[in-house]
């Protein structure tokens, strides 16, 4: 992983961009990435700044230094807790919305550790590829709090409810494997190919069909609060708006002549 001394001149989170592929990196390095209300308010905006380019077709979420986040920063909590945790839950709630929402596959690159937070936004990505020996923790018990960033509805979709109580109430750490194993992270892999595993698997999204990337997120993040024919009829309005895109046209096209799709995007 890239380390960045962080200095005064330096922001709390760099966004990156190569091709159709944006990084959003936390970068309190010495804090282990713990979200402060300057971090929380760079977040939104950098993922405001990507949710509003249409040439961006995957993202990245990813820290600097020795793990990627370690949860809220209990400094600026501990301060003034009811107003800091307003500040930094606001725009944070507002970026996840956004990064729900957005066409673009959302990809977590997890290392060292991720608590409380930490743990949340990874839950609420499309997709999580760990470095051996991260360790994870839900953690809020363990301050006294209830949870946020989304995981109380993210953990109970992934695990079952039980499971999921289990993991909150406890706040005990588990292993990336342990994490593989309930379905939190989708790949583990060796520290150091980490980040050519995360780039390989980005440039891979970067090239998919991106409208119909967005259409399956929200059809299968929609589908354990419709009934059925609610599902059904979202599928269907879903499949002909895909139909008449350009990708589309050209994945039929392709399939027919036994080739390879290449999508635009569109």
């Amino acid at each position: 992983m890239k380390n960045t001394a962080t200095t005064p001149a330096t922001p709390p989170l760099l966004l990156e961009r190569e091709g159709a592929i944006a990084t959003l990196r936390f970068n309190r390095p010495e804090a282990l990435n713990a979200i402060d209300v300057p971090m929380a308010n760079a977040f939104l905006a950098a993922v405001q700044t990507v949710a509003a380019d249409p040439a961006v077709r995957a993202v990245v979420l990813c820290g600097n230094g020795r793990g990627f986040m370690a949860g809220g920063d209990l400094a600026t909590l501990r301060a003034d807790p009811v107003q800091s945790a307003i500040d930094i839950l606001t725009p944070l709630n507002a970026a996840l919305l956004l990064l729900a929402q957005m066409n673009a596959p959302v990809v977590a690159q997890v290392h060292g550790v991720a608590a409380g937070a930490g743990l949340s936004l990874l839950l609420m990505a499309d997709y999580v590829i760990a470095a051996e020996g991260t360790r994870l923790n839900l953690a809020y018990i363990n301050l006294g709090t209830s949870c946020d960033v989304g995981a109380s509805w993210a953990l109970p979709r992934i695990v079952g409810v039980r499971q999921a109580l289990e993991i909150a109430l406890l706040g005990d750490a588990f292993t990336a494997d342990d994490a593989l194993r309930l379905g939190l992270v989708n790949r583990v892999v060796p520290a150091a190919e980490l980040d050519s595993a995360t780039a390989a698997l980005a440039q891979r999204l970067a090239s998919g069909p991106t409208l119909a990337y967005g259409a399956m997120k929200r059809l299968m993040r929609a589908s354990m609060d419709h009934t059925l024919p609610e599902q059904l009829a979202a599928e269907k309005d879903a499949f002909v708006h895909c139909a008449g895109t350009e990708d589309f046209r050209a994945g039929v096209e392709a399939f027919h002549l036994r080739q390879s799709a290449s999508f635009a995007g569109r």
